[in-house]
């Protein structure tokens, strides 16, 4: 059921024609390059907070917040007033480089929310009025600095769509950066996730740091994002980020944090970096410390400020609106401690979104921090390792120590009915059953997994996950992660981290289900039926992204997961009907009819 509606409880003719009008001659007349208008043909005209309001009057509520620009939400008194003040002044609006008391006022309270140990040395470069100019800037600065010029930059990464941001991104094509594992649980480049993966992601990247014969030099910087956003909300692992700080401290390699998207308390810090305690060297910073308007700026400690006078420049880099409205969203954060309401709402919202994982099948994983939230959209039928859907087999026997139960609940009966139509198929049951289990955590099974242990210690033993089983007696350490997403383990004494490498043939094989774009571009639709926008993203396009402004409230935040959830309910019912096409066991789409 759509849930957008008019101001005044229709829409009126009129009201439809304009709004229809004006999507068909920005279809005439702007680039085939265009993007968010394709997936959402709405027609804002009014807004207010978490609420966009359409030409045709329907009512959305905005989880998109401008590619998490609006940190306050649209249109925001504060803001507003910031902006008149400057208007009304008389103060010129456009000044190149030149100091203006708008532009002291900004740097001020910019330099006030700096991490430790950056503040009280830094040095700020103004540049284009987007993020992909500051990472430009960011380059340049760190070869000049250096003398070298490679860049080391990650997997999965975003940095913009200028040249140089470009060839750092994970999309780049002509490769002149050295690419580094970025570390995640769900699609593990070692297929073992946790600690343990993020260590041998650290491993691999010092490994190239040090080898003479890796084919990498010694560069002069290396850059990252402490949550990759495009990338598919995939947070960096606090540990693995001050691994990475040690390893570029320890060699004289500038460390360059980029937090165009995960700054200005998104994520539940002010400053994405101080989850961990780590102060880079440089930090590429736009979006949200705009307060909605085009601003951009390089901040860096004092050693690195060593480029010649023009080195970096551009016409506009002296928005003055863009400053106040800046210094006045910089502000508001700050004092009103709205990194600190991210942090818990966030966390309270992920909670929530991770039932939809034992609700759904395609649901593959749940992830974020702080307000910047990712649901992992994925074909259940789909191997791992190939992306092609399985055939069905006659279920497997259980294997030793599976425990007391494979669960199945309503999924059988649901994967019979409709797994030809769809992906999106049945409800999930695990079963655990264990002897004398102790530590934190044993997670059993998990669609349809089991996990049966005796005298099992240890934080957490995560078993199986999607079909997977742990069978073990004795195992200790931190964690001890089954087969990851379809394996299974059966071991007896491993020790802690070691059991990760006890992966059984047919774990190793499968893997995390294949990511299913359709799928999530039917449920970003369908969200938007119901008057919620959502981003896309990730390396396939299949996670849908939730980045609402830091001003939500706790009814706005029930109304964004209650509209989403049922969002993916009426997919998940009949995806069919929501434009995802059959597809053979091959992958390959069957013919229409």
């Amino acid at each position: 059921m759509a849930v957008t509606e008019s101001v005044t409880g229709e829409t009126s003719g009129g009201a439809h024609a304009a709004h229809e009008g004006i999507l068909r001659r920005q279809s005439a007349r702007e680039s085939r390059a265009r993007t968010y208008a394709r997936a959402l043909p709405i027609v804002p005209v009014r807004a207010r907070g978490l609420t966009i309001e359409g030409a045709d009057g329907r009512r959305y509520l905005d989880c998109l917040s401008g590619a998490g620009t609006l940190a306050l939400g649209h249109n925001h008194p504060v803001v507003l007033e910031a902006i008149r003040k400057v208007l009304d002044s008389g103060a010129p609006l456009s000044v190149l480089d030149l100091a203006t008391p708008v532009k002291d006022a900004f740097i001020t309270e910019l330099f006030r929310t700096l991490p430790p140990g950056l503040a009280d040395r830094a040095r700020v470069q103004f540049c284009g009025p987007a993020g992909t100019d500051a990472v430009e800037a960011a380059f340049k600065l760190v070869r000049a600095a250096t003398g070298r010029t490679g860049i080391l930059a990650f997997t999965g990464a975003y940095h913009g769509m200028t040249t140089g941001a470009l060839a750092a991104s994970g999309g780049a094509g002509d490769v002149r950066v050295a690419r580094l594992p970025y570390p995640q649980d769900y699609r593990c480049p070692f297929g073992v996730g946790g600690p343990r993966g993020a260590e041998l992601a650290a491993r691999w990247t010092e490994s190239v740091l040090d080898d003479p014969k890796s084919g990498v030099p010694l560069p002069a910087g290396m850059i990252l994002e402490p949550v990759q956003g495009e990338g598919g909300v995939i947070p960096a692992p606090d540990d693995w980020l001050r691994r990475m700080r040690r390893l570029t401290a320890d060699r004289s390699i500038p460390l360059i944090a980029d937090e165009v998207q995960t700054g200005v308390g998104r994520t539940g810090a002010f400053w994405a970096v101080e989850h961990s305690g780590v102060t880079p060297d440089v930090m590429v910073l736009s979006k949200a410390i705009g307060g909605s308007l085009p601003l951009a700026v390089v901040v860096y400690r004092d050693d690195l400020d060593v480029w010649e006078p023009g080195a970096h420049a551009g016409t506009f880099r002296g928005n003055q609106l863009a400053m106040a409205a800046g210094t006045a969203t910089l502000a508001h954060v700050r004092e009103n401690a709205l990194a600190d309401r991210a942090r818990l709402l966030g966390s309270h919202m992920l909670t929530q979104l991770r039932t939809l994982q034992s609700d759904f099948a395609c649901v593959g994983d749940v992830r974020g921090r702080g307000l910047m939230i990712g649901v992992e959209l994925v074909d259940p039928e789909g191997d791992g390792r190939t992306g092609q859907r399985a055939v069905p087999t006659s279920a497997p026997a259980p294997a030793p120590g599976l425990g007391l139960g494979l669960a199945l609940g309503d999924s059988a009966a649901g994967l019979a009915e409709t797994a030809g139509d769809g992906v999106c198929v049945g409800r999930r049951g695990g079963g655990a059953g264990s002897a004398g289990m102790a530590g934190g955590a044993v997670r059993g099974g998990g669609r349809g997994g089991g996990a049966g242990s005796a005298e099992t210690a240890g934080e957490a033993v995560r078993g199986g996950g999607r079909g997977g089983a742990v069978g073990s007696a004795g195992m200790a350490g931190e964690a001890v992660r089954g087969g990851g997403r379809g394996g299974a383990v059966g071991s007896a004494g491993m020790p802690g981290a070691e059991a990760n490498a006890a992966w059984s043939d047919g774990a190793a094989r499968s893997g995390p289900h294949p990511a299913a774009p359709e799928l999530a571009s039917a449920v970003q639709r369908a969200c938007l039926e119901r008057g919620l926008i959502v981003e896309l993203g990730g390396r396939h396009a299949g996670v849908v992204r939730l980045l609402p402004p830091l001003t939500i409230t706790d009814e706005q935040a029930t109304a964004v997961l209650d509209r989403l959830a049922d969002a993916i309910a009426a997919v998940a019912r009949d995806p069919a009907a929501h434009g995802v096409r059959r597809r053979r066991p091959d992958g390959r789409e069957e013919p229409a009819g």
